[in-house]
């Protein structure tokens, strides 16, 4: 199993590294991505996409870089001309279990795993995926190089907002729909003031002080 670590500025067409792939022959290049490995509430979520050579949605890019609207529009795109995707999220008790890079790690895995055509190579997002008996390349701030990378991203993003959203009509108080989990003062104030949800990852510094026992 092969393994590379691209570094930024060894790409400028954000296709170079697939058309590099499918010029040698492997058809099918799947992008990884994830999202949500920086909050203080909710799952990380991970997706896989292939991309077919014929895919020309020139607007996507590391997600990001766009706003929510433009997410949800490209994401319909992408879920009706991939050839195949797949999203997967890891909630927070299991992040609390195992830590947030096993938990992102195992959410790309399983992202991969459940893509319903087996893909000849990965282009990753920054890391290596174990346990995957496929050839990988990681691509640091590989959502910007690589436009399957870019892809998986949007999927992974709105994905994660989606979900964010539900919390917060579980949990309105916290605000979760505005900053998705993320740390901003008023969602540690919120914390301060009514202790962590069922939503909060109760491992990590910002939650784990205002834990009872």
């Amino acid at each position: 199993m092969g393994q590379r670590s691209i570094s930024k500025g060894d790409s400028v067409d954000r296709w170079a590294h697939e058309k590099e792939l499918w010029a040698a022959g492997t058809k099918l290049v799947a992008g990884i991505d994830e999202a949500g490995r920086g909050p203080l509430a909710g799952p990380v979520v991970a997706s896989a996409v292939v991309l077919p050579q014929s895919f020309n949605r020139t607007e996507v890019r590391d997600s990001k870089l766009l706003t929510a609207r433009k997410r949800r529009e490209l994401a319909l795109h992408i879920r009706d001309e991939a050839v195949c995707w797949s999203v997967v999220s890891v909630g927070e008790r299991e992040i609390e279990r195992i830590n947030i890079l096993q938990a992102t790690l195992r959410a790309m895995r399983q992202a991969v795993e459940r893509l319903s055509s087996r893909p000849g190579c990965l282009l990753v997002d920054a890391v290596t995926v174990p346990g995957l008996e496929i050839p990988q390349r990681a691509i640091i701030k590989g959502d910007r190089l690589s436009v399957s990378i870019a892809a998986a991203s949007i999927l992974a993003k709105v994905e994660r907002d989606r979900i964010m959203e539900e919390y917060h009509l579980r949990y309105p108080r916290y605000g979760f729909a505005g900053h998705k989990g993320y740390g901003t003062v008023k969602h540690r104030e919120a914390i301060r003031l009514y202790g962590p949800c069922e939503a909060h990852r109760r491992t990590f510094r910002g939650v784990k002080e205002h834990c009872q026992g």
